[in-house]
């Protein structure tokens, strides 16, 4: 209880602790990476010195081998040395094949430029030559390690943030099955009650027409009832007519609503075989006819369109109503986002998980236009 209670603060604990351990290798790599670009600058004015001294040596072999240790011991740092002229004196560290290309050792001397300060190899208070260094290998892999390192972050955060969101996904999906049995469950038992009340009624010579406007409202209680239970677990699906199933449906909600509502079905000649659940295929078209017509505020014109593209169905709900915001086409999707006042926003999460998870369909907001109407879209596979 005291983790749930805390879970929220503690997460953020932990987000803000990462960013900073982060935050600190970024820049300790950073110090590290500046550290190793001074040495390698010590390393060439060391060079520089070496070369001066060894152009003085002509006439004292001194320290000729010192300065000749110095001169060798470069073999990562990429060099160049230009004499006075723009010539190339030498060069270390580089494809001898390339560098026999004067554009290519333009195009090196340009780059070594923006990499690192050229050094002058003076002699007295002469310039003789100018040496020109590249980063080495080694800097350069740690130039982009800082990238690498935030690559590792993003792609481990992206891997919790989908375990987060998967189980988060599997306990409300857990929930809802849950859920939806018990209520199966609790109108089963008053449902099984007024069966039984109808059957002694019907014995009391009570008026025909009352017991049979019951038994519709107990028929309709049952397919409720199985609704739930079949949305609590994996449903089977069967062979069924899809324009048969959305035109019964079609007609029990038109029988039910406000005659100001326009409703009109278009659909193509001959069957269409789908496989479905046609209970929940029921209800899916119910929340979506009943969402339309709240869209309306029961005045308006409401269109169901089926269409058939090779081996795809597509059923169309349009409304006249008010509109979706562009911004709302895929939350209107998500459970507890509702509009209105007293909306538990359960509807199209549950038409979404009818159609993705149960019918292995799509659904979504085909077109929507503010206060001129909306289309959302089922699209199914042919059997």
């Amino acid at each position: 209880m005291i983790f749930t209670k805390y879970s929220n603060t503690l997460r953020w604990v932990i987000i803000a602790a990462s960013l900073i351990i982060v935050s600190l290798i970024l820049w300790k790599t950073y110090e590290f990476f500046q550290h190793f670009k001074e040495e390698e600058r010590t390393k060439m004015e060391n060079w520089s010195f070496a070369q001066t001294e060894f152009i003085n040596s002509e006439d004292d072999a001194t320290n000729l081998d010192l300065t000749l240790k110095i001169m060798s011991s470069n073999e990562t740092t990429p060099m160049l040395v230009i004499n006075e002229d723009g010539s190339l004196s030498s060069f270390k560290n580089l494809d001898e094949t390339k560098i026999q290309d004067s554009l290519y050792v333009q195009k090196l001397i340009a780059k070594f430029a923006e990499e690192n300060r050229p050094i002058p190899v003076k002699l007295g208070n002469t310039i003789a030559s100018t040496i020109y260094y590249g980063n080495s290998p080694l800097l350069n892999k740690l130039k982009y390690y800082p990238l690498a390192l935030l690559l590792i972050v993003f792609l481990f955060g992206a891997v919790i943030f989908f375990f987060y969101r998967s189980n988060k996904n599997a306990t409300q999906n857990k929930l809802w099955s849950g859920m939806a049995k018990e209520t199966a469950h609790q109108i089963g038992t008053p449902l099984s009650s007024l069966i039984g009340w109808t059957e002694i009624l019907k014995s009391e010579n009570v008026n025909p027409s009352y017991i049979s406007e019951i038994e519709k409202d107990i028929d309709r209680l049952q397919t409720i009832t199985e609704r739930f239970s079949k949305i609590g677990s994996i449903p089977t699906l069967e062979l069924a007519d899809i324009k048969k199933e959305t035109l019964e449906s079609f007609d029990y909600l038109k029988a039910r609503a406000s005659k100001l509502i326009d409703f009109e079905i278009i659909m193509p000649k001959g069957s269409i075989l789908v496989n479905l659940n046609t209970q929940l295929y029921s209800w899916t078209i119910e929340n979506l006819v009943k969402n339309a017509i709240d869209a309306m505020k029961g005045r308006g014109k409401l269109i169901i369109e089926i269409d058939q593209i090779d081996s795809i169905v597509k059923v169309n709900v349009t409304d006249t109503g008010k509109g979706i915001a562009k911004k709302d086409f895929n939350k209107i999707f998500e459970p507890g986002y509702t509009t209105k006042k007293r909306g538990w926003g359960l509807g199209l999460s549950l038409t979404k998980r009818i159609i993705e998870d149960f019918h292995d369909g799509k659904i979504k907001v085909l077109r929507s236009e503010k206060d001129k109407g909306t289309t959302i879209q089922i699209t199914l596979k042919r059997a």
